[in-house]
């Protein structure tokens, strides 16, 4: 993180030169800092040209004046001088009007300069969320392959992706991943096949010959993404009649999981909104694993979600568990999968959603990861209870209109993620 301080601008002329400087420093968001009464002729030709969004710091230099102290001066001079210094909030009320005005996106926090977490945690927040838009906003997709036929849900305009987040699309052929396997050094697959029983609970019954398979996909989708500078990716691929294609992508879980636990999301059946989501997680550092229904134990109030394919390995609860699967689940194939549940404790889902008047929205829930029984299919797999009990919570989430999919992470985070979405001009809505 990079800070520009320009001091203290308290005239049109270095409003004009800090608006210069500020757009030659390419900020990604100003705090403003309203320290005494201030014309808003002296701020507002810094923020236009910067044209980004500007918090605004009403900040009390203590909890209150004083008065006893205050009135015993005995000079009004010195009284109008004491009184400006606790006059901050007096002009952010105009600042405000000429912002709203002049389409200049604020935001406020208000309380003291001192002694006030409320105030700087919320300060702290603002921070993230700019620094995950500014993430987002540079950071290059890979699509490989094709969506998955027949769920609707998921197809995504890749324009309106980029009008959001900003970013860069990069469409990528899955022949390209199989010339890249054909590459991998024997080194290179001892090697990784090393780090997979190192960092993978690898079950008995997974043959030595799958574990290669999957290491030499997993070294050649790391060769693929430092080609194409990925820092997530979406990808499906059904495929006819190209053997060397089948056998990149029915051997992709684990190597796709291995990226998802080093900051390059992987989601699986082609579903970019929910690569975006995962990133965003990934970028809050709390995550960012695939997932979707599976059932709803109302014994326990709780739902249970996961999906197949990559799962987020740095915020599983203990060791992620390999499996052999002979036939993947709606996919082609066969061959080694992940089994994980998400860390027991807060979770915070999120879900990027294509609204029916065009627009994108972020959808958010937060609840817990709690222990109990799972579904030992090869897959991941947690048990999650919200605060309005599960039947609520399913009736909310699904009347907002997302897609199947949603990513989840560890904490919770519905805050941030509130901050990012006015950063980046969406609603953002919270189940619960």
């Amino acid at each position: 993180m990079r800070v520009i301080n320009l001091g203290l601008i308290d005239t049109p002329e270095k409003s004009f030169a800090a608006g210069h400087e500020f757009r030659k420093a390419d900020v990604d968001i100003i705090f403003l800092y309203v320290t005494t009464y201030a014309l808003s002729s002296t701020v507002l030709p810094a923020v236009r040209r910067a044209k980004v969004p500007v918090i605004i710091l009403n900040l009390s230099p203590a909890p209150a004046i004083d008065y006893d102290k205050f009135n015993r001066l005995g000079d009004r001079t010195k009284m109008t001088g004491e009184w400006l210094a606790f006059c901050q909030a007096c002009p952010v009320p105009e600042i405000a009007n000429v912002f709203n005005r002049c389409r200049v996106p604020f935001f406020q926090v208000t309380g003291m300069l001192e002694n006030d977490p409320v105030a700087w945690d919320e300060i702290g927040e603002w921070i993230e969320a700019a620094r995950v838009a500014h993430t987002m906003e540079h950071n290059r997709l890979g699509v490989m392959g094709n969506y998955y036929g027949g769920m609707l849900d998921i197809y995504s305009d890749l324009t309106q992706q980029c009008a959001y987040f900003g970013g860069h699309i990069e469409i990528l052929e899955v022949e390209e991943l199989a010339a890249l396997r054909r590459e991998v050094s024997e080194a290179d697959l001892s090697r990784r096949v090393t780090e997979f029983k190192t960092s993978f609970d690898v079950q008995a019954d997974c043959s030595a010959e799958e574990l290669r398979r999957a290491a030499r996909t997993s070294v050649a989708l790391d060769r693929l993404v430092e080609i194409h500078c990925l820092g997530s990716l979406a990808y499906h691929h059904k495929g006819v009649g190209s053997p060397e294609n089948e056998d990149a992508m029915s051997s992709i879980i684990l190597g796709t999981s291995f990226l998802t636990s080093r900051g390059v999301p992987v989601a699986g059946e082609y579903e970019i909104k929910n690569a975006q989501a995962m990133k965003i997680m990934d970028s809050f550092g709390t995550g960012g694993s695939f997932t979707e229904y599976y059932a709803v134990d109302y014994n326990d109030d709780v739902v249970l979600m996961g999906h197949d394919g990559p799962g987020h390995i740095a915020i599983a609860e203990g060791k992620t568990k390999v499996r052999p699967l002979e036939v993947y689940h709606g996919k082609v194939g066969r061959g080694l999968s992940v089994e994980m549940s998400v860390k027991h404790g807060p979770v915070t889902l999120l879900s990027v959603v294509q609204t029916v008047d065009g627009k994108l929205k972020l959808l958010v829930a937060e609840g817990e990861s709690v222990p109990g029984p799972i579904l030992e299919i090869g897959n991941t797999n947690s048990r999650y209870r919200f605060p309005i009990s599960a039947r609520n919570f399913l009736n909310d989430w699904n009347v907002r209109g997302p897609a199947h999919h949603c990513a989840v992470g560890v904490g919770h985070i519905s805050s941030k993620l509130s901050k990012l979405g006015a950063l980046l001009g969406m609603e953002c809505v919270r189940v619960c």
